[in-house]
């Protein structure tokens, strides 16, 4: 029997119907909750909504109904710059100005707690060489992106989010570009970020991994939750065949860790 979680949600998105503009609706009343201390992962098939619930939850896109709140606080009643103290996101596609230094675009993490006319203070100054470290990127501050690999590239993006110091990371396809070496890395990363007391939530497309390193698992298809929980609860064959159309067989793992999941067709 799994164990019940009596931690108390940092972040609940609560029935949220949202799209693009006046086109159509992407999210049909998405419900979502994301404990402190834990990693939340959002899975489903290209084009479900999962990058678009990120950007309802981190006031990128107005929701057209239902809340997203952080602690309590209605997170699209703040300012932008309320909101990012408390809810970092790493897009699926960030992009930086050309001729930007790596530091400078960590630094640009620490905006949201400066003031307008105020530099850099020491605790601006440790944070950004905590999530340096934290990425692995302290030996590339003198480097313009546009000469680093994609992953790289990705690791830096990272350092900024984290440079950001929120007790909300939302991760986007946080493994892009990576090999696998490197995407566990980041993983583990993201993991370590949700035990030192954050509520971390990621889109993943590897399932094998985003078993791995979840706590909780969100399954969506077509702008709805059709399943969430464990990893074990979330990654079954019925719910595979449901979500994305694949035959598959589910054994345990001899370490105890995961699901495996074994493709074996599509249904």
């Amino acid at each position: 029997m799994e164990k019940e979680n009596t931690r108390a949600a940092l972040l609940r998105a609560r029935d949220i119907r949202a799209g693009y503009g006046d086109g159509a609706e992407v999210l049909h009343g998405v419900s979502v909750e994301a404990r402190a201390g834990e990693v939340t992962t959002l899975i489903g098939p290209n084009g479900c909504g999962k990058s678009t619930l990120l950007k309802a939850m981190s006031k990128l896109v107005a929701p057209r109904s239902g809340s997203v709140t952080v602690g309590g606080g209605e997170v699209h009643a703040l300012s932008p710059r309320e909101a990012a103290r408390l809810i970092a996101l790493l897009p699926q596609h960030p992009s930086a100005p050309d001729g930007l230094y790596v530091g400078e675009l960590v630094a640009r993490g620490r905006h949201p707690h400066q003031g307008r006319l105020r530099g850099q203070s020491a605790a601006d100054r440790e944070a950004i060489a905590r999530a340096c470290e934290a990425a692995g990127i302290s030996d590339l501050l003198e480097r313009d992106i546009a000469a680093l690999s994609g992953g790289q590239r990705q690791r830096v993006w990272l350092a900024m989010t984290l440079a950001q110091d929120t007790p909300v990371l939302l991760l986007d396809e946080p493994t892009t570009f990576l090999d696998p070496a490197h995407a566990m890395a980041m993983l583990d990363l993201a993991r370590r970020q949700a035990r030192g007391g954050k509520a971390v939530v990621m889109v993943l497309h590897d399932l094998m991994l985003a078993g791995m390193f979840s706590d909780t698992m969100v399954v969506m298809k077509d702008g709805r939750v059709i399943a969430q929980g464990t990893p074990g609860e979330a990654l079954t064959p019925e719910v595979l065949a449901r979500a994305y159309g694949l035959r598959a067989e589910v054994w345990d793992d001899p370490a105890g860790v995961s699901p495996v999941i074994v493709p074996r067709g599509v249904v």
